[in-house]
């Protein structure tokens, strides 16, 4: 009978069962998927960003708003802690200009597998294609390809991931175990639908540079693409959770050039060009610029330059939740002890996108999966050694 069952493996099922497995319990790691870390994997396709050195408060800034229990995963294991991580399975990193931290490799295959050799050496014992179906009593129960199984765990941790993706393995039916516990899920880092003109498909897949997306108090400088669907790509994502709760959403064409600048140059004669080739002159702007300020800005103000510098995007709402990078909502704190144990169920820890929080793209949702397994982890780890033995 194993001491510990982790469910879920994802990066913070992972993690957990390392660290229970190192405190010398017995664990068993069982996912619903035929293979585990498949999200972990996606993720790493266009490279793995492990986390983002920045200062401690920047960092938690960026995640935040966050309650004490993240706070204090994240203070124990940020970006330092995550490196060290790193580099303790081989696995060697290089920073990017904007902090970004990713695996020389750049992907997750390399670092997954030799997680799982170091699982394996630690005795993890690693259960597929078992989907959990909830409590009968004190038993954990799962459906499996040989039948119905039941396993009574000193500590139980759930990894069960957010609500996207759900040919991955995070569907978020897990919820319905949870009635009055769980905040409703919400699309996180995702992208707007926009019913572009015709006029735009020659732009679709081309990158928007060298702008500004603002939404509320929050401003982007990332890249963002055009796509058939709408407007997405990381510039975006960093932005979404504000539109996502009603900020308007406007770019600024020319973030490094003032207002009056802006001016200045729209008054210089134009003769006999068009329009948009003044624009394209006197301005510098690309296709893909004057094609955005043509969609949304027309017709044109005799004032063009506030309009260049405050663009509202006009768009029909956050592309469906399954295609989110993660979402929001999920276990609610105040349901928690701060050890990530639930308070109605003690001896079952929660971790990871299952949780009610959200990060941005940028490494703070890999460092928030990898701590808060570690946190559920070892209270789980200190729950199960101050109880009696087992006969």
């Amino acid at each position: 009978m194993a001491d510990a069952v982790v469910i879920g493996a994802g990066p913070a099922g992972l993690m957990a069962a390392d660290v229970l497995a190192s405190g010398g319990l017995q664990v068993i790691l069982a996912d619903a998927m035929p293979s585990i870390g498949r999200k972990f994997l996606m993720a790493g396709k266009s490279g793995l960003n492990l986390t983002k050195v920045e200062p401690e408060a920047e960092f938690l800034a960026a995640v935040g708003p966050l309650p004490p229990a993240m706070q204090k995963a994240l203070s124990e294991f940020g970006p330092d802690e995550v490196i060290a991580w790193a580099k303790g399975l081989g696995q060697q990193v290089f920073t990017g200009s904007t902090g970004r931290i990713f695996p020389n490799v750049m992907k997750a295959s390399p670092l997954l597998r030799a997680w799982l050799a170091r699982l394996a050496d630690l005795g993890v014992s690693i259960r597929t294609r078992w989907r959990w179906d909830g409590w009968d009593g004190a038993d954990l129960v799962f459906e499996t390809s040989e039948g119905r199984a039941f396993l009574q765990p000193r500590v139980t941790v759930l990894a069960l991931g957010g609500a996207s993706w759900a040919r991955l393995g995070a569907n978020g039916l897990w919820a319905q175990q949870f009635e009055g516990s769980v905040a409703p899920f919400a699309p996180a880092n995702m992208g707007f639908r926009v019913a572009w003109s015709d006029h735009m498909t020659r732009h679709f897949g081309a990158p928007i540079k060298s702008i500004a997306l603002k939404a509320g108090d929050q401003v982007s400088r990332g890249e963002c693409v055009i796509s058939e669907r709408g407007i997405e790509g990381g510039g975006v994502y960093a932005v979404s959770r504000a539109v996502r709760e009603g900020a308007a959403l406007t770019v600024d064409l020319l973030p490094d050039w003032l207002e009056q600048r802006v001016a200045d140059a729209l008054a210089k004669p134009r003769g006999k060009a068009s329009l948009s080739n003044h624009l394209r002159k006197v301005l510098r702007l690309d296709p893909v610029r004057l094609a955005l300020l043509a969609e949304f800005g027309r017709p044109y103000p005799n004032d063009l330059a506030p309009l260049i510098k405050a663009l509202p995007i006009r768009h029909l709402g956050p592309r469906p939740m399954d295609e989110a990078i993660s979402t929001a909502g999920g276990i609610m704190f105040d349901k928690l002890t701060d050890g990530l144990m639930l308070r109605d169920r003690p001896g079952v820890f929660c971790a990871g996108e299952m949780l009610d929080w959200e990060a941005p793209t940028g490494g703070y949702l890999i460092t928030g999966c990898l701590a808060t397994g570690r946190l559920a982890a070892r209270a789980a780890l200190h729950f199960a050694t101050d109880i009696r033995p087992r006969d």
